[in-house]
């Protein structure tokens, strides 16, 4: 069975819609830690499209398990 690679899906209002510059670090939403990036590409739609209507509103999606081991170069082709 394979290591699961966490990813951390949140977000919250950004300064500038093309940047990732959070206004408020403690109002961000964090959304989950997921076991794979296809499960927290579907938590990122969801959080991102419950607020389509809020154009400073921004999700994003962290490969945490980079974070974990950022030398291991095989973990970021996964």
């Amino acid at each position: 069975m394979s290591k699961p690679l966490l990813h951390l899906v949140f977000g919250g209002e950004v300064s500038d819609p093309q940047g990732l510059e959070f206004v408020d670090i403690e109002k961000l939403d964090i959304v989950g830690i997921y076991p794979s990036y296809a499960k927290a590409l579907e938590a990122w739609r969801g959080a991102s499209q419950a607020r389509v209507d809020e154009a400073c509103t921004k999700y994003v999606i962290v490969h945490m398990h980079r974070l974990l081991n950022p030398e291991t170069e095989e973990n970021h082709k996964r």
